[in-house]
């Protein structure tokens, strides 16, 4: 067992410096957002996006934090530049990202004219800014419809077309290009397209996005390895984030853009709770022991892993009220088209999927571990608490760095 210890200490260590190092302020890197308006002769985008990293030259393909790229001194210095002087800068650097921008009628390329730059006074550099550029396009005569889209070293793009009551919405990755939007309605997609769309964006906000929520989910795991207590949570916390996903998707409950560190601040606070509940819990029950033969010391053997209790699933079910909302700020921005109910599944669905991947690479992990060092994995192993307990001391010290980061220093 002192082998175990001290490989999980040795491990979980290294990750909590990772973990850490992830913690520290940043500079997500978040898709930008296309409101596209097709008329009769002309196209117009309103473009909402951080311009920083663009005129940087930022490769946002490769990378999910500014922070990451040997390019983030640029992007910090032009975060604290006036709105007067990043204008200056964006029309400078306009020929060079135009260059990059897809934008055709049919098969004929259209050539993007910067309109207006809106940019926001200067805040906490350390925080995104997104400005609002609008481009047109003349149009030539005919019905062709248009497309958009850019390079993949621009990053994600969120397309939004409404017209006529009818919306359609995509979202770009890989340098992807929208469908056809035509000049009257809007562009159409087919059920299969916008299932898998969703279905692979709702996992891509868990893996590797959704460090808060794979960290919640990991607490859910060290609870007890045992499948009824796992089986009992997972169901608990996948019906409170349905709930709210849903409730917030169609409007019925919203949360301001400013109030949104709140939530994401209770949800940090939840994995403290949960890893600080497992830590409690790791000892309860009872404990097989032998004494040893003269000495009369205790040999602990096993003990019982914990029973899952109706408070238990009460708190993991309204922490996942809140995670709800976190993942209905990503559908908002973009939008659910005209199959809303398929959308709405497909990326729960992908959400789930998700969070089951993350329970089985840290249930192989574990495994592991045991196969390297001879051990016999179980639900009442004492070596599983032993890993439950360091995990879940690790879990609750990112989640205690990202409550006073999002409160006091946010």
């Amino acid at each position: 067992m002192g082998n175990l210890r001290v490989l999980g200490i040795r491990v979980a260590l290294a990750w909590l410096l990772s973990m850490l190092a992830v913690a520290s302020p940043a500079h997500e890197v978040q898709p930008a957002v296309a409101d596209v308006e097709v008329g009769a002769d002309a196209v117009t985008i309103q473009l909402r996006t951080a311009l920083e990293p663009l005129i940087a030259g930022i490769d946002l393909s490769t990378i999910e934090d500014t922070n990451d790229s040997p390019l983030s001194d640029q992007n910090d210095a032009l975060r604290r530049l006036s709105p007067e002087e990043l204008r200056a800068a964006t029309e400078e650097a306009w020929p060079a990202i135009a260059a990059q921008i897809t934008l055709q009628a049919g098969e004929q390329p259209l050539t993007p004219v910067l309109e207006t730059v809106d940019i926001p006074e200067v805040g906490d550099p350390e925080i995104r800014r997104d400005s609002i550029l609008t481009l047109t396009a003349a149009l030539p005569d005919g019905d062709a419809p248009v497309i958009f889209g850019w390079d993949s070293e621009l990053g994600g793009l969120v397309v939004r077309q409404v017209a006529d009551g009818e919306s359609y919405d995509d979202f770009l990755t890989g340098g992807a290009l929208s469908e056809p939007m035509p000049r009257t309605g809007v562009a159409e997609q087919s059920l299969g397209d916008v299932v898998v769309r969703y279905l692979i964006s709702g996992f891509d906000h868990i893996i590797p996005k959704g460090l808060d929520h794979i960290l919640f989910v990991l607490g859910l795991f060290f609870y007890a390895l045992a499948w009824r207590p796992l089986l009992w949570q997972v169901t608990a916390f996948t019906a409170a984030h349905t709930v709210t996903l849903a409730l917030a998707t169609l409007g019925i409950v919203n949360i301001a853009d400013d109030a949104m560190w709140i939530v994401e601040a209770i949800i940090a606070a939840s994995i403290v709770y949960v890893a600080v509940e497992n830590v409690l819990v790791a000892r309860r029950g009872r404990v097989v022991a032998a004494a040893a033969a003269g000495g009369g010391t205790v040999r602990v053997e096993a003990v019982d892993a914990p029973t899952i209790t109706p408070a238990r699933i009460a708190v993991v079910f309204a922490f996942g009220l809140l995670h709800g909302l976190g993942f209905a700020s990503v559908l908002s921005e973009f939008g659910l088209g005209e199959h809303f109910v398929a959308s709405l599944i497909a990326f729960n669905v992908g959400v789930e999927l998700g969070q089951l991947a993350v329970i089985a690479v840290a249930l192989l992990l574990v495994w592991a571990t045991f196969e390297v060092l001879g051990r016999r994995l179980h639900p009442e192993s004492e070596g599983f608490r032993a890993i439950s307990v360091v995990g879940s001391l690790l879990i609750g010290a990112v989640g205690l760095w990202w409550v006073i980061e999002r409160t006091l220093l946010g």
